[in-house]
């Protein structure tokens, strides 16, 4: 049995380490994705059993990734091979360079995903209803998945669709990247498809993505996040928990970090505040942050069946709960910003340290 399943690409991340792609003679490789990044963190951190819905190229690079992947616990019975031509004519695996950026430059990304295996996914490919049926309680996808091409939009709302039927909580994150709609409707095209997708979930993380006529179109201020969730609330009547990360950038290796979330239960709720947080590597903390909310909830009220069992883990959601679960995802997503790579290295027992106060002292 899986506790918690994700639908989403993952690919193999090249890290100049402290250097520029343009310059790099040598690279470290991870393994990273929106949505995998999340289960993994579930699985590596909070214990949780966890699967990934994802399709490959059978080639070598394909078998490092699920070597990666395997290393971080995920299931991979759930992996869809695709034959490789030898040269990636009609199916590869996607690439991402990512520069960690320091002080006044930021960090950034350059993918290589296009005709990935994982794009080809269509309708139908996946039984779901058997998957459902096999006992996972949560599952996890999101707008990077959705943006890779027409046809995965379609996957995801099958597969949510699916998901609620079967009695298993739904979260949704809109996480708007720019490259994947570049020349196929931009901004708009990416709300469009946000909406669709988000009315399936229980939980979106990163609500505040859906703030404003489209992604990016405003900034939120914190006296006005409060307003804003409301307002995506309003656009979305049967989502149960809206949550968002908070971030300040005064420079790419200090920011100011936090978290809010709106539930119908438990109203408006302030997650804990970090200022002057210490950034190795940015890259994956707001899917730590998933990890770390998801698992919150998931644990929410001492369900006397664990993560694995009792009832629906919003049923009753109070106060105490969601901000627990804050506590939880601000915790271990900005524990996820303190090393290299997509994925969290923390452990449970820092993560309820750091949630409880504790410094940043040597351990012996």
């Amino acid at each position: 049995m899986t506790d918690v399943v994700a639908l989403g690409e993952v690919m193999l991340r090249f890290d100049p380490g402290e250097g520029r792609i343009r310059t790099a003679r040598t690279f470290q490789v991870w393994e990273g994705g929106g949505e995998y990044n999340v289960v993994r963190g579930l699985r590596r951190c909070f214990g949780l059993r966890t699967a990934v819905v994802t399709a490959l190229a059978d080639n070598q690079v394909g078998r490092l990734v699920e070597d990666l992947i395997l290393q971080g616990g995920v299931g991979t019975s759930l992996i869809r091979w695709v034959p490789a031509d030898g040269t990636g004519r009609t199916a590869r695996n996607g690439l991402n360079f990512v520069e960690r950026g320091f002080g006044i430059r930021g960090a950034l990304g350059v993918s290589d995903r296009a005709g990935t295996a994982v794009s080809q996914l269509r309708e139908g490919d996946v039984d779901w209803d058997a998957l459902f049926r096999s006992g996972p309680r949560w599952f996890h996808t999101g707008g990077i998945f959705a943006g890779l091409s027409d046809t995965t939009v379609d996957v995801a709302d099958e597969a949510m669709a699916a998901a609620r039927q079967h009695g298993v909580t739904v979260s949704y994150d809109p996480n708007y990247r720019p490259s994947l709609w570049d020349g196929r409707g931009g901004a708009d095209r990416a709300r469009e498809v946000d909406l669709r997708l988000a009315r399936h979930a229980h939980v979106v993380v990163g609500a505040l993505g859906l703030a404003g006529p489209r992604p990016g179109a405003v900034r939120v201020e914190a006296d006005e996040v409060r307003d804003a969730l409301l307002d995506v609330a309003g656009l979305l009547p049967r989502a149960e928990v809206l949550a968002t990360t908070l971030r300040k950038v005064p420079s790419a290796g200090v920011n100011d970090w936090s978290s809010a979330a709106w539930s119908a239960r438990a109203g408006f709720v302030r997650g804990p505040e970090m200022s002057g947080l210490h950034v190795l590597d940015r890259i994956g903390s707001g899917d730590g942050f998933a990890a770390g909310l998801i698992y919150g909830l998931l644990t929410a009220g001492g369900d006397e069946g664990g993560p694995t069992g009792g009832a629906r883990p919003l049923a009753h959601l109070d106060v105490a709960g969601l901000s627990r679960a804050l506590a939880y995802g601000t915790a271990h997503g900005a524990l996820t910003m303190t090393t290299p790579g997509d994925v969290s290295m923390a452990s449970l027992a820092e993560v309820e340290a750091l949630m409880a106060g504790g410094p940043a002292t040597v351990r012996r």
